[in-house]
């Protein structure tokens, strides 16, 4: 969400700024709504300074027994036009919030101009990709040939964009949510939280979820949204909140079941585990004053790069560019890992800064010593995507006679065993 004082102080800085998201001027608008507002409010406020001084006037002829008609005249209208103004000042409150919470957060000056990913920029790459003596299988061909990736059974109860897992490969992605999870609090100072998976509508306006992409969610019944993302849950636990200056930074993690829609998916990543409506990641959330919030994060992108790092996954950093950039981020990095089934490097992590964005949105503040409260910035990733991170071992792992050898740190996770082979 933006300050509409900001944008009355710059607003052809705000325009330029959305001018690299390829959107028109928005200030002429937005100001007119504010000035509109503003106006009221004043009015509103003479208003009831008039009524009061009536108000009094009446009292005083009343005691010197003059005739009050007109005093009492008077009044009756100025309360007429304080309630038509009860109900346009806030009319007016919503349609500048409403609009405020469409438009996008300003980026960052060092992301780089371009309409799609075309144009995100490499930051490191690493890792060796792995020289095959034989052509790479894709994971979903790999599953299916060892019985333990079943994609019609899934169809059968849930239809499309479903996958139900098997045996050791059901074991082999469940170790990898735990060994996430265990270097995250471990070694990274993240807490271990468990979330709802349910939340409300306030939840997934404050995260950006609402009103812009209501179609990629999926909602109940009785007015609650299944999560995307923990990023819903884990933030929202500081909206409405002072947190004092000393409970900075907040760092709180998540392994959950996810779930979207994949609306403007059609025809995309059809086959395989790459693009389901539910899959399982662990997310990382950081709360921290302003001033930590850009080595923040760097340090929660490094998180997840370790994890990667670990499982000996060969993997590229990216800065993404301007068009690329999502509706909350100022600045976002993805890890891309390698597969090699495809022979491309595909996302399998997305560490964004909000800045104030997501603050403003659920009024999430702190108290700096003595001073005044201040909105947090918050910062959200993947550490990493489990579903995509099961994909990545089984295509960079794979043997030639479509077994799977277990990466060293999840054997301990898979009791020992160190390859995934047809029983």
């Amino acid at each position: 969400m933006h300050d509409i004082k900001a944008i009355r102080d710059d607003a052809a800085g705000f325009d330029a700024g959305l001018a690299r998201r390829g959107i028109l001027p928005l200030s002429p608008e937005l100001l007119a709504i504010d000035e509109e507002r503003r106006a009221a409010l004043v009015k509103q406020q003479d208003l009831q300074a008039r009524r009061n001084a009536v108000s009094k006037a009446i009292g005083e002829a009343k005691r010197a027994k003059q005739d009050t008609a007109a005093l009492e005249a008077e009044g009756s209208g100025i309360r007429g036009e304080i309630e038509a103004l009860d109900a346009e000042a806030p009319r007016l409150e919503l349609l500048l919030r409403d609009a405020l919470a469409k438009i996008p957060n300003l980026l960052d000056e060092v992301v780089p101009e371009g309409r799609d990913e075309a144009a995100n920029k490499v930051e490191k790459t690493w890792g060796a990709q792995r020289n095959f003596a034989f052509t790479p299988k894709q994971h979903f061909e790999l599953g299916e040939a060892l019985g333990l990736m079943d994609f019609a059974g899934a169809a059968k109860i849930a239809g499309s964009r479903f996958t139900v897992l098997k045996g050791a490969l059901a074991r082999l992605e469940r170790a990898l949510g735990q060994f996430m999870l265990d270097v995250h609090t471990t070694e990274h100072g993240y807490s271990e939280t468990m979330v709802p998976l349910l939340v409300n509508d306030a939840a997934m306006f404050g995260t950006g979820q609402l009103p812009k992409f209501a179609e990629d969610l999926f909602a109940t019944t009785d007015g609650r949204w299944l999560i995307p993302t923990a990023e819903v849950s884990l933030t929202n636990l500081a909206a409405g909140e002072i947190l004092p200056a000393s409970a900075l930074p907040w760092r709180l993690t998540a392994l959950t079941p996810c779930f979207r829609s994949e609306a403007g998916s059609a025809g995309r990543d059809v086959r395989g585990m790459l693009r389901q409506h539910q899959f399982t990641k662990v997310e990382l959330v950081s709360i921290v004053a302003p001033e930590e919030s850009e080595a923040e994060h760097e340090r929660m992108t490094r998180c997840a790069e370790t994890i990667l790092e670990r499982l000996e996954l060969p993997y590229r950093r990216m800065l993404l560019c301007a068009g690329d950039t999502g509706f909350g981020a100022v600045k976002t990095y993805d890890l891309e890992v390698w597969v090699p089934g495809q022979g491309t490097y595909r996302e399998i992590s997305s560490c964004s800064n909000t800045k104030s964005f997501q603050a403003r949105r659920m009024n999430a503040r702190f108290r700096p010593g003595e001073g005044k409260p201040e909105f947090v910035h918050t910062l959200n990733g993947s550490g990493v995507a489990v579903g995509r991170a099961l994909i990545a071992v089984l295509e960079n792992y794979q043997q030639e006679d479509g077994s799977i050898t277990v990466p060293e740190v999840l054997r301990a996770y898979m009791g020992g065993q160190d390859i995934v082979s047809v029983s």
